[in-house]
């Protein structure tokens, strides 16, 4: 089993600088609200500014049928340990037929609902700006259709702004103690779903269980790939041996049948994202 983490050296100087004008962004914008999901990026973001703007940095952590409960939990331990301000709220995506739609354009409208709600907490609460996790690195994926959301709402994105890159994050986090430095790509379990088919709460609660059982075997980077009735799994290239243990075979098997899926597939291609565009 690849349960081995990546290694990250210590922070270049370019990296450290990269910082600096991160810290010196957020200075400048007094008051934020981050949208926060537990993952790599945000959490790093999220600790910059708590530490950079103390009490006027607040989580706002969204919570819905694409967010796994393990998910969930891990990051309120975080914010538990860290001490951050967590606000969680109850997003709406499943409810809009655009979304729900899956046409290659969901990410906008889950952004927009994300940002939509958090606007109103941040009138709320006299904070001036709203700020997402996104990469200078995220531009060059096309995939990524939130970040129009975030411009229409005038939502910042200081590490993009900053110039930080996943490699910088995953450095930079390590050094900051962040549990997350090495945390393996994620995303919502909407994207488990091939394009134009569309999402609903129970497909995402059948592939949550589904990667639940994998997660459970120790696997660290997964997917379950949803095709109806079929369960396409994706390992990394290394892992895929070690699914053909018998007893990994078979408690596998087991989990994803009670997920409610007839077929299991092991995808030879290995783990990739975007797979099921």
């Amino acid at each position: 089993m690849n349960t081995a983490a990546p290694h990250y050296p210590d922070p270049t100087p370019e990296q450290l600088l990269k910082e600096s004008r991160l810290v010196e962004l957020l200075r400048e914008m007094e008051s934020v609200a981050v949208a926060w999901s537990g993952g790599t990026d945000s959490t790093y973001l999220l600790d910059v500014a708590r530490e950079t703007l103390k009490d006027n940095c607040l989580a706002v952590l969204a919570d819905s049928p694409s967010l796994p409960r393990d998910e969930l939990r891990e990051a309120l331990d975080m914010a538990r340990v860290r001490g951050w301000t967590v606000e969680v709220v109850q997003t709406r995506e499943f409810d809009n037929e655009a979304f729900r739609k899956n046409d290659g354009t969901r990410c906008y409208y889950c952004k927009q609902e994300l940002f939509g709600t958090m606007e109103g907490i941040v009138r709320k609460r006299g904070i001036r700006w709203i700020a997402y996790g996104e990469l200078a690195d995220d531009a060059l994926d096309p995939t990524r259709v939130g970040s129009r959301a975030a411009r229409e709402r005038g939502v910042r994105a200081p590490l993009a702004e900053a110039g930080i890159t996943k490699e910088d994050v995953r450095a930079l986090s390590r050094v900051r103690g962040l549990n997350t430095w090495d945390k393996p790509s994620f995303a919502c379990l909407a994207s488990r779903v091939p394009r134009n088919t569309p999402v609903d709460p129970e497909t995402m609660r059948r592939v949550e269980a589904a990667e639940a059982c994998l997660r459970a075997q120790g696997f660290r980077q997964y997917r379950a790939r949803h095709h109806g009735d079929l369960c396409r799994i994706e390992l990394e290239p290394e892992d895929l041996p070690r699914l053909l243990d018998p007893a990994v075979r078979t408690a596998v098997l087991a989990g994803i049948a009670a997920a409610g899926y007839r077929y299991v597939t092991v995808d030879l291609a290995g783990y990739r994202t975007g797979s099921t565009a």
